[in-house]
């Protein structure tokens, strides 16, 4: 296993031309949010739009969408075919389809459910594009049974498991997967030749070639929403055109910076997702 790399730089956006349009910075697409988990796609999709992507389209639930498009002004939407319980099913896998081919990335994942027939469509709509995606929560469950089915996926991939997840997709425990956190996410991420980026404290990111420890966040950060954040910040820098895993080291470093500054502010104990999306601007900043 290589040892980790504590000294490397780190990697950064490119200036903007002043010529530059929304086009040049990425399309992403969101998959997220049900009827009762509208947050994680509000969360999600506004950390797109927040870490510089130019465009970003929520697809989520139909019955999620008058929820989550009250709070979002500056993305468009895509009401999806929905089950009995408002989470996504399969036939919103043709939608999903013909809109994932004008995006540069897709985001997916947060708040969907775990019902058969979503992650049904779930793993129906990852293995079918050929776009770079970010896969966490709700979207790493749906493989959780055959996590070999993504080494078929040629386009980048980036996931962003939590202990309990990387535990459900190695089949071991979370008290495995905690005690042995860089051996497990390389292993994975060198086997299913994808970038791991395993959550928690001194967050691993590996393509299994190397490995990265994150350093900036706090235990305030241990809070509902905090990842889907997180997910739509790699998407973002993916979409502007960071290779995988140099998106996944800059978006860990500035969730975590954006948790900090938060900390600061309201303190550890009150800190909740929206404020590292309030927090996102001054990380962001504070890397000029």
């Amino acid at each position: 296993m290589p040892a980790a790399n504590n000294e490397a730089p780190l990697p950064l956006l490119p200036g903007r031309e002043i010529s530059a349009h929304k086009g040049d910075f990425g399309r992403v697409l969101v998959v997220a949010g049900s009827r009762n988990m509208p947050g994680a796609a509000y969360l999600t999709a506004d950390a797109v739009l927040l870490s510089g992507a130019g465009l970003c389209m929520l697809a989520t639930p139909e019955s999620a969408l008058p929820a989550v498009s009250a709070k979002l002004t500056c993305n468009t939407f895509l009401p999806l075919a929905e089950n009995s319980h408002g989470g996504l099913s399969p036939g919103a896998v043709p939608a999903l389809l013909k809109a994932a081919v004008e995006r540069d990335v897709v985001a997916i994942g947060p708040g969907l459910g775990q019902l058969p027939d979503t992650s049904l469509a779930i793993r129906k709509f990852v293995t079918a594009i050929n776009k770079p995606i970010v896969l966490d929560a709700d979207g790493l469950n749906a493989f959780a049974i055959r996590p070999e089915t993504l080494l078929h996926r040629e386009a980048p991939l980036i996931i962003t498991p939590h202990p309990g997840e990387m535990a459900r997709l190695t089949g071991s425990t979370t008290r495995d997967v905690q005690s042995s956190r860089q051996e497990i996410a390389a292993d994975f991420a060198l086997k299913h030749k994808c970038i791991v980026l395993l959550k928690g404290s001194g967050t691993v990111i590996t393509d299994g070639n190397e490995i990265h420890i994150n350093r900036t966040g706090n235990p305030g950060m241990a809070t509902g929403g905090s990842g889907d954040v997180l997910t739509g910040i790699i998407a973002a820098l993916l979409a502007q055109g960071l290779r995988p895993l140099d998106a996944a080291r800059l978006g860990a470093h500035v969730h975590g910076l954006a948790g900090d500054l938060a900390a600061q502010a309201v303190g550890q104990i009150s800190l909740i997702a929206t404020d590292l999306l309030c927090y996102l601007p001054k990380a962001f900043v504070s890397l000029d």
